[in-house]
């Protein structure tokens, strides 16, 4: 999946998810380093922070991460401590979820 950001965001994306939502950047292959960006492990899948000139966050349209139950409420805290505005959402019966936008105004949904 790819999350678009604006130029010069490596530094926040690693503080944001990798330091904050406990990521594990992923190398680059070398022929796309110069495009900016950042990767980031998910699970068995990775997460593409891409540069996009004349950036425009995606507020509506966004990835969905599933957390384990026992992990949610300790994402939200530290999220939380951090300065982050946690939005949660319980319209889903059964489902536990909460969004927050990432440093560039990207929804982001985390749910157990």
């Amino acid at each position: 999946m790819q999350i678009a950001a604006p130029e010069g965001c490596e530094e926040s994306a690693r503080q944001f998810y990798g330091g904050l939502l406990g990521l594990t950047e992923a190398p680059k292959p070398e022929p796309l380093r110069t495009r900016g960006g950042v990767w980031f492990t998910v699970g068995a899948q990775q997460l593409h922070i891409g540069i996009e000139t004349n950036f425009r966050a995606a507020r509506k349209a966004h990835p969905a991460f599933r957390v384990e139950a026992a992990a949610l409420d300790a994402l939200a805290s530290r999220l939380q401590a951090a300065g982050t505005e946690i939005v949660w959402d319980h319209d889903l019966v059964g489902v536990r979820r909460f969004y927050v936008s990432d440093p560039w105004g990207n929804r982001l949904e985390f749910l157990a």
